[in-house]
């Protein structure tokens, strides 16, 4: 008799098309789906959320209401786990984890994953008030702990437990053929957005929300289209601050020069695009959309708020946010100027975030401990 796939439950929180969920659905694309298969527990008032290729891949999606409503979500969250027997709850709710994961011990789940994906910046203090008072409990259900990176993994489970070893580091790993450079698709999507040869076109790919820094971002791109005329801000992604960021495009007069190209599902191709990608992020557990515009062979600006470890390509600089615009226009027209190497030739100095090898750490795990319980 064949064995059914071992399920686990990923609890997802808020699906709003960002980066976390890019990362488990890369992870779910790319596992072997005989041995495992994956159920995303989302908050009801998601958006964005790919029914169609999860039920495609043999996943199934489960809404539950917020936890903000903290008894209903408690009571259908254990309802949930009870009905499906899982052995394995992954959360990647960061310090907010706490709450599935206590439901998970009280109904008896051996394995439960608490995983770090970001940090945090003095700049989102309120944000960060209930982030800072979490934190300390962020280890009491979970019996196993995740991260992005060192950085991710150090804020929310301690330096004790990273040194210990006990912080177990999955890289946010990518589809890297699919983000290689290609001249034909950069002239294709080009055509498509009507963005001529010889404009400087500055990429981002981020939701609308303070950590991205969009207004920091307008004001960088301002100061490069007063010295460059010929020159596009493209914007990737959606959020609750969009129309704020809209508002203060047309107050400065870059209507014509700011192109808002909400979510979108090719990254890949509009990378290709760009001649450079900016993330003047507050605060970044990684960082993939550096990574992805990295594998794309783009020059890339990063605020120093950006784990160095997301620095896989040497035409890449760190900048202090505390810099003016003016240090940020010199080294984007720095970078152009340096990038004596083609964008077709590869110089990526390593490929840990390959999804082909990477997969193969959480297949194991997975199989591993899911198997000591059955």
């Amino acid at each position: 008799m064949e064995e059914k796939p071992i399920r686990i439950a990923h609890i997802i929180g808020k699906w709003v098309g960002g980066g976390v969920e890019s990362v488990v659905m890369n992870y779910y694309r790319y596992i072997d789906k005989n041995k495992i298969q994956f159920d995303f527990i989302c908050d009801s008032d998601s958006t964005n959320i790919p029914y169609e290729e999860i039920e495609r891949l043999g996943g199934k999606v489960i809404l539950v209401p917020p936890y903000q409503h903290i008894f209903k979500y408690n009571r259908e969250l254990s309802k949930i786990f009870k009905e499906n027997n899982y052995k394995i709850v992954h959360s990647h709710i960061n310090t907010l984890s706490i709450f599935p994961l206590r439901i998970a011990k009280k109904c008896g789940i051996p394995v439960r994953i608490a995983h770090s994906h970001s940090t945090t910046n003095k700049k989102e203090w309120k944000k960060n008030l209930i982030k800072q008072l979490l934190r300390p409990f962020s280890k009491i259900y979970a019996t196993d702990y995740f991260a992005c990176s060192e950085l991710a993994g150090r804020w929310l489970f301690g330096n004790k437990e990273f040194d210990k070893g006990n912080v177990y580091i999955l890289n946010n790993a990518i589809d890297i053929e699919k983000f290689k450079y290609d001249e034909n698709i950069r002239k294709e999507v080009r055509k498509e957005l009507n963005i001529t040869d010889d404009t400087l076109v500055i990429g981002h790919i981020g939701r609308f929300v303070p950590q991205k820094n969009h207004t920091f971002l307008i004001d960088i791109f301002n100061e490069v289209h007063k010295e460059r005329t010929n020159s596009l801000l493209l914007l990737v992604g959606q959020g609750p601050l969009q129309e704020m960021i809209k508002e203060k495009v047309k107050k400065l007069g870059l209507d014509n020069s700011v192109i808002f190209l909400g979510q979108r599902k090719d990254a890949n191709r509009l990378y290709q695009a760009m001649d450079v990608f900016v993330l003047p992020s507050l605060y970044e557990g990684l960082g993939m959309v550096l990574i992805e515009a990295q594998y794309s062979n783009l020059p890339c600006v990063a605020s120093s708020e950006v784990p160095e470890i997301a620095k896989i390509n040497k035409n890449i600089e760190f900048i202090d946010l505390k810099s003016q615009t003016n240090k940020w226009l010199k080294i984007i027209k720095k970078l152009i100027c340096d990038t004596k190497l083609s964008r077709s030739e590869c110089i990526i100095k390593n490929n840990c975030y390959d999804i082909r090898k990477e997969i193969k750490k959480i297949e194991k795990f997975y199989l591993k401990n899911g198997a000591k319980y059955d």
